[in-house]
């Protein structure tokens, strides 16, 4: 038996994407250029040279669309416009053009499996069951009927955020939307040739002609339905509702003819079928040619933002608009007041640790790894003008000796932090970590 490839051989090229740093901005929390709080698209501008300095290609923005509700964006009422609190249309294109300027690209988030119930499309699929073509827009169907009268969804599937119908009764239409989130997020119907070409020339087109260079397109694994959205497999019997995703999950129209698809699947090995062997098939040769070299960070990872303390209380979640965001913590820059994130009363509380850990006290200097050839410990230095920091890390369940160099060995500790059971007071030349046990140190 011969092996032959069929995949086009431009699969195996090198290309700016498979090999690019990837930095996704949470804007509300970056940032914030006007003192209300907010982090916006002006604050993202004013920190491009840093982005730039750290060695970032491509900035992922996640969601700036017009919406009703400040989540995540994900209840999308306008795709051509940003949302009022961080900013216009005008500072999108400024950011643009200044990320080209230092030859870096914009991703932005994109969320099409539904809309809002705001959007104009639904608001027109909604006036009657004749209204085409946006009645074709959204998934609509008729009641099902008790033996007793009482009316029923149209099958057993349960939404995302509660135990209840992922079906929404619109008593002005006499018919059922399905909603796979919540009942103001209602699906797209990508059975509707009209659905395709408003989302890859109103949305899509429209951005990229302004100059926005791809899109992280979220949850599109669940644009796809089984034709006639059977019910779902009772796996809780105590449930009048059941989780549908065997029948909406990772279906057959994830496969874009012509278009790279930079998501992972997990569920098509699952299936035995010639039709999902085939498209898993195709899924697996269009991911040669996509992200998975690159590396990708959130911000405040690269300067090890910690996540927000368990105990604090979630009135602290709160923005200042008396709306709900998505818990994200804001960006840490330097130690004056709420970290240099804004001037003003910040949405969402700071993390306490702000004026010790923040981007303008990260340390510079030159890095050594000391352990290239090691697979079980990782160690380094980062040496700046007197400064000295060392880090050490066991990556094993066992114990390791590590050897260090000898110029090290002699030097006193100034700081030092780790996760063993003693306070490190001076280094020894065999450095014995117990397993998963890493230690830092500032030494003169």
């Amino acid at each position: 038996m011969s092996i032959t490839t069929k995949q086009p051989s431009v699969f195996q090229q090198r290309a700016h994407f498979k090999e690019c740093c990837i930095y996704q901005v949470y804007p509300a929390s970056f940032c914030d250029s006007n003192g209300d709080g907010i982090g916006d698209i002006q604050g993202m501008i004013s920190k491009l040279d840093y982005l730039k300095d750290l060695g970032v290609d491509v900035v992922w923005l996640s969601p700036v669309y017009q919406s009703p509700f400040i989540d995540n964006g994900y209840d999308i009422s306008d795709y051509q416009d940003i949302h009022p609190q961080f900013g216009t249309l005008a500072d999108v294109d400024q950011l643009i053009a200044e990320m080209h300027a230092r030859d870096m690209k914009l991703v932005m988030d994109l969320v099409v499996n539904h809309t809002s119930d705001q959007h104009k499309w639904f608001i027109e699929s909604r006036k009657s069951k004749d209204n085409n073509p946006y009645r074709e827009f959204y998934i609509w169907r008729p009641a099902k009927w008790s033996s007793s009268g009482e009316r029923l969804p149209p099958n057993n599937w349960r939404e995302e955020f509660s135990s209840g119908s992922a079906w929404e009764w619109d008593e002005g239409s006499q018919e059922y939307f399905l909603h796979l989130y919540c009942k103001e997020q209602p699906d797209l119907n990508w059975e509707s040739p009209a659905v395709r070409k408003a989302v890859y020339t109103d949305i899509m087109k429209w951005w990229l002609d302004r100059g926005c260079d791809g899109f992280r397109m979220d949850v599109i694994n669940l644009i796809s339905k089984v034709p006639g959205l059977p019910d779902a497999t009772v796996r809780d019997a105590n449930e009048k509702f059941q989780w549908p995703y065997e029948h909406c999950a990772n279906g057959l129209q994830m496969i874009f003819q012509n278009h790279d698809v930079a998501r992972s699947v997990s569920r098509f090995g699952n299936d035995s079928t010639p039709e999902h062997r085939s498209a898993s098939a195709k899924l697996l040769a269009i991911m040669e040619c996509t992200l998975t070299g690159s590396l990708y960070v959130y911000q405040g990872e690269e300067i090890a933002m910690a996540n927000l303390p368990v105990e604090w209380p979630i009135e602290e979640y709160k923005d200042i608009a008396s709306q709900t965001y998505y818990y994200e913590n804001p960006m840490q820059w330097d130690n004056s007041s709420h970290g240099g994130f804004t001037s003003g009363k910040p949405w969402m509380r700071v993390h306490d640790d702000y004026p010790d850990w923040n981007v303008a006290k990260q340390i510079y200097g030159i890095f050594t790894h000391l352990t290239p050839d090691d697979e079980r410990v990782y160690a380094y230095t980062k040496e700046y003008e007197s400064e000295l920091l060392l880090v050490v890390l066991n990556f094993t369940d066992k114990e390791v000796g590590y050897a260090l160099p000898n110029d090290l060995v002699s030097k006193s500790i100034e700081a030092s932090i780790g996760n063993g059971m003693s306070e490190i007071l001076k280094l020894e030349s065999l450095v014995a970590l117990r397993p998963y046990e890493g230690f830092a140190v500032v030494l003169t």
